[in-house]
């Protein structure tokens, strides 16, 4: 199946969803995976309720966000991880954010650019440390863009990680992400979002405080020395 190029116009409509701030706080929200009510969502952008509704109407309408109805409830969430992928890259290429002005601030900061969820995989220090990892190890390769290897897919099935569990569509199995804290990628696509629901679900990361940044437990730092030989304290020093 083709698809057609993109127009100017259609290019012009799409940037001008994403000029505006409130929506824009929106988007980053989302991109923690999960549907957000629209009263949680005027509270994190510091909005009223009309002015968000108008606002995630906009989105919804524009393809960037969808939205789900359970009684009086609205819930929208992010419409796919093309739409995560788009906002995280253009996140990359943003101008670097001033210096946090309180401890609170800076702490969540730091916590986020240690390890965080990119919509549906890892991202950070601990996502882009993983995926160097893994190319050291000849479990990805990196060409034009990221593919596992044969010993990928072992690796994978070795963990009893399902990669075909859900549908593929137009997802790429593996797929660099560039990070918007440390300028490098980590992994995305399928194989990263099915890493990801194993960390979750063998309890080597817990979310923290913000819904997004997470952190590394014990048991997560013994299984990723002895799978990837990863000492995780690095996680804690300055990015070199």
């Amino acid at each position: 199946m083709t698809h057609p190029e993109p127009t100017g116009p259609q290019l012009a409509r799409l940037a001008a969803l994403l000029a505006d701030e409130t929506r824009v706080r929106f988007c980053l929200a989302l991109l923690d995976g999960r549907a957000w009510t629209a009263g949680e969502l005027a509270r994190q952008a510091g909005v009223a309720a009309s002015t968000a509704s108008e606002q995630l109407n906009r989105l919804v309408d524009g393809g960037l966000l969808a939205e789900e109805r359970q009684g009086r409830h609205r819930y929208l969430r992010l419409a796919g991880p093309e739409v995560a992928q788009l906002i995280e890259d253009l996140s990359a290429y943003a101008a670097p954010p001033s210096p946090p002005r309180t401890l609170r601030v800076a702490g969540a900061s730091s916590a986020m650019a240690r390890a965080r969820t990119c919509y549906d995989h890892l991202a950070g220090r601990l996502g882009t440390a993983i995926t160097a990892a893994m190319l050291e190890r000849g479990l990805l390769q990196q060409h034009t863009g990221f593919a596992l290897t044969d010993d990928g897919l072992a690796w994978f099935r070795e963990l009893d990680i399902d990669l075909t569990a859900a549908p593929s569509g137009r997802r790429p199995m593996a797929r660099g992400c560039l990070d918007w804290t440390e300028r490098r990628p980590h992994l995305g696509g399928r194989a990263g979002a099915a890493l990801y629901r194993h960390a979750l679900e063998a309890e080597w990361c817990v979310r923290i405080g913000s819904r997004r940044a997470l952190r590394v437990s014990d048991t997560g730092r013994r299984a990723l020395r002895r799978l990837l030989d990863l000492d995780l304290l690095d996680l804690e020093g300055t990015r070199p």
